[in-house]
């Protein structure tokens, strides 16, 4: 069942304090939007901080962008949303910020893909890292379409997150799932290697997903998988330290010939 306008404003105006208050958008970054119908759609303006916003400077646009009523902009980033819900429709809801931690992996060129906290792989599975397109054009949203059918969640190389839901709060809730799940990985970074689950563990989680009427089918690397990544990465810094020695002793050979 659709939500009213009334409710609907009153639940962006809710996420947009909640994203500023915590950190995931500085300044007037980040955009929320949520389905009205099949050819409507409410959107947070251009250039109004998502921790002031009000009922009244959200905007009402149509499936190809044009607004239908408002009296601002619509964010620059619209087009992404609106390409969301034409490739989703169970979709209701569209959360974009720019989380510290996430973003961090994000810049970084690393995925939320290793299997380490429970909650995570049964609501969301992973986070795939989406190729970087320049901001507010086409090149941002393409590369979100080819894994836009198997998950709700996704990194912007070099730019934030990326969340979506049955309603506002629940793309908003991702996001927080999302950010949590980069803050504890970057801590047990720093502590250590990450303790991941076995696939035995993984898949005794992916089972309870029916019961909790979660509809996303993706896993994420477990134990094994990564144990041989490891592996691999291990050998690559044993060939990377002989090749130095190797070319370090040429150097040094010519230069006492």
């Amino acid at each position: 069942m659709r939500q009213s306008l009334f409710t609907l404003k009153q639940d962006i105006v809710e996420v947009g304090k909640r994203m500023y208050s915590r950190g995931y958008v500085a300044s007037n970054d980040g955009n929320i939007s949520a389905r009205l119908d099949d050819n409507k759609f409410l959107v947070t303006p251009s250039g109004v901080s998502k921790g002031s916003m009000k009922p009244e400077d959200l905007i009402v646009v149509n499936i190809d962008g044009k607004v239908l009523s408002g009296m601002k902009k619509p964010s620059s980033e619209v087009f992404m949303h609106l390409q969301v819900y034409k490739d989703r429709p169970d979709v209701n809801s569209v959360c974009h910020a720019h989380p510290p931690y996430a973003t961090g992996f994000a810049v970084a060129g690393i995925p939320l893909d290793k299997c380490i906290l429970p909650e995570v792989i049964i609501t969301l599975g992973s986070i795939p890292l989406i190729e970087y397109g320049t901001p507010g054009t086409e090149e941002l949203y393409r590369p979100v379409t080819k894994l836009l059918k198997d998950y709700d969640a996704f990194l912007l190389a070099n730019h934030g997150a990326l969340t979506i839901g049955t309603d506002v709060i629940n793309a908003y809730h991702k996001m927080e799932t999302v950010e949590h799940f980069a803050h504890i990985a970057f801590v047990a970074q720093q502590l250590g290697y990450p303790n991941t689950l076995n696939k035995e563990q993984v898949e005794k989680l992916k089972s309870q997903r029916e019961k909790f009427g979660i509809r996303t089918t993706v896993g994420c690397v477990s134990k094994e998988e990564d144990s041989r990544s490891a592996g691999k990465t291990e050998l690559s810094k044993v060939m990377d330290d002989e090749l130095i020695k190797k070319l370090t002793d040429e150097v040094l050979k010519q230069i006492h010939k």
